[in-house]
């Protein structure tokens, strides 16, 4: 079952990540010049309440040098390429697991 829900969290976030990188494509052609959605502005989008409090958390329970060079080059990172790598991630582990050589198939 929780291979399942990575699959169908993977397909899903693949899916929307081609939605952001055809809407970015769009975006660039009528604006002739090279312009992509970066995952901190969606974020800021999908959350409006939570996402101005987040620096503060990070920075004071977990770790101040954990927000400057990650969390924020991760903010800044175009969202459908985020969105492609964590779809990727979650359907690579909830892929099917592979046959044993050398076993009898029936069973």
């Amino acid at each position: 079952m929780l291979r399942f829900v990575l699959r169908l969290a993977g397909f899903l976030l693949v899916a929307a990540a081609f939605v952001g990188l055809v809407a970015d494509g769009v975006r660039t052609i009528a604006n002739a010049q090279f312009t992509f959605t970066p995952l901190g502005q969606v974020l800021f989008r999908l959350f409006p309440d939570h996402f101005p409090v987040l620096e503060p958390a990070i920075t004071r329970h977990v770790h101040p040098l954990l927000w400057d060079p990650v969390v924020l080059n991760l903010m800044l990172a175009p969202a459908s390429v985020v969105g492609f790598a964590l779809g990727a991630l979650l359907l690579w582990l909830g892929r099917a697991r592979p046959e044993r050589i050398g076993y009898l198939a029936e069973r």
